[in-house]
């Protein structure tokens, strides 16, 4: 990877691109810093912190700390991950927008893109209210507002919308002018941007733990003992080292080409396969299913008894509390649907068959035409079941590891599910990344044949 870097700073327009995409992220975490005005930021973090274990520490691991502190980058990139969910199921449910997609051309992309902004702005204007709402309401009869009145609520809300939309361009900005996809490479520095703050509070819970404190739910004291520590580090490199090898994994069709007599010269012949990787979709399941699991604690922040112990709507969000059953099972189902949708987007087997069919290529032991194609759509199914389970089964080992510690005693338990997902987020987008940039790298270094 540091290799791969180096070799990329050498060329010049490479190294613009990283340029720009360390300028892009440097502004995201200057955002993620500048607070919106009339709200008591102290009191709504010591609230946001307490709920770490909740879908609200999901919310704020994804923004980077943003969410807590309540700055203008407080929504981050979760409104346009909505929309794009969204837009590209209407895309399949609705024949006119379908074919704009696939009949369209570049223009037709275009227009989906704008009907994704516009959709983006829409959500973010929903969740902006939701969220001004909670700080509204507080928590124990205490808002978190400095100051009530028309006026603020139109300044926060307008502030948040107006951040994640600016989150959403600067996304697209380092998509087409920097390295790797901008949305994923935004998350990574939300979540990557937390690590100093981890690191203390695992060095307080150990304080903690040797000062003879308790964790109590009263105190929200961290305790940590020093022996998980090293069974967290151990955990987090075994599964690190599992997420490389298993999103190296591929399986390897054979494919013979026919003997072809073009002119006086002969082609074809030679033997080669077809890769098909095992998760094709990379981490963007785990992005979108973590987006759909939001949605009750959205709906929970319009509703000011959700904040009161005891109510219905409190007790609707404890059941999709992160540590809870109903949200693993959710959360697990979500993981595998779109895993499914997106590796039927991605990879056609009708169209791998036809172009095989154009080029003399066969797959031995069947013929070409709809036999290769239903043969390829029963690997691929196959496959994208593995890769499914795989995704959503490191997604929700910390989860169980976590509710393990914390019967042990340790309170770092509670959080460490949005730990766990965080590890593979970071480490999955880092791939991609790298991968996007060895490609540029082989693009400018081929010569041709004219050379």
């Amino acid at each position: 990877m540091i290799q791969t870097i180096r070799n990329a700073w050498k060329v010049p327009e490479l190294r613009n691109k990283l340029l720009f995409t360390v300028f892009a992220l440097l502004i995201f975490r200057v955002g993620a810093a500048v607070p919106v005005p009339f709200i008591n930021t102290d009191l709504l973090s010591s609230y946001i912190t307490s709920q770490s274990a909740s879908i609200f520490g999901l919310l704020n691991v994804m923004s980077g700390d943003a969410f807590a502190q309540a700055t203008v980058f407080a929504l981050s990139i979760q409104p346009y991950i909505n929309s794009s969910i969204i837009i590209q199921l209407l895309t399949i449910a609705i024949p006119a927008l379908e074919r704009l997609q696939k009949e369209g051309g570049e223009e037709g992309k275009k227009k989906i893109a704008a009907i994704t902004r516009y959709a983006t702005v829409g959500i973010a204007l929903i969740q902006a209210f939701g969220y001004y709402t909670t700080i509204r309401v507080g928590s124990g009869g205490t808002s978190f507002l400095s100051a009530q009145g028309v006026w603020p609520a139109v300044v926060i809300i307008t502030a948040f919308v107006a951040g994640s939309a600016f989150l959403m361009w600067l996304g697209e900005q380092i998509t087409e002018f920097g390295i790797g996809n901008g949305i994923s490479i935004i998350l990574f520095a939300g979540i990557v941007g937390r690590v100093p703050n981890m690191v203390y509070n695992i060095y307080a819970g150990v304080i903690a733990w040797m000062n003879g404190e308790v964790y109590s739910e009263t105190n929200q004291v961290s305790v940590l003992h020093p022996a998980f520590i090293l069974l967290i580090v151990a955990g987090m490199l075994l599964l690190v080292a599992f997420i490389v090898f298993m999103d190296n994994s591929e399986r390897r069709i054979p494919v013979q080409y026919a003997k072809r007599v073009v002119g006086r010269k002969m082609y074809g012949g030679q033997s080669s396969h077809l890769p098909i990787k095992v998760n094709m979709s990379g981490v963007l399941p785990i992005i979108f299913a973590q987006s759909i699991a939001t949605i009750p604690a959205t709906i929970g922040m319009f509703v000011p008894d959700a904040r009161v112990e005891g109510t219905g709507w409190n007790t609707f969000l404890t059941i999709f509390d992160t540590r809870g059953l109903p949200y693993c099972i959710v959360y697990f189902l979500l993981i595998v649907l779109f895993s499914y949708f997106y590796n039927t987007i991605q990879f056609n087997p009708v169209e791998v068959s036809n172009n095989l069919k154009k080029n003399g290529g066969f797959i031995p032991g069947f013929r070409p035409g709809k036999p290769t194609s239903d043969f390829l759509s029963k690997v691929v199914s196959r496959i994208t079941m593995f890769g499914a389970l795989y995704l959503a089964v490191v997604a929700l080992l910390p989860t169980i590891v976590g509710n393990i510690m914390f019967a042990l005693g340790s309170s770092a338990g509670r959080s460490l599910a949005i730990g766990g997902t965080s590890v593979i987020i970071v480490v999955g987008v880092a791939l991609e990344t790298v991968k996007a940039l060895e490609a540029q790298l082989m693009m400018r270094h081929y010569k041709g044949f004219l050379e």
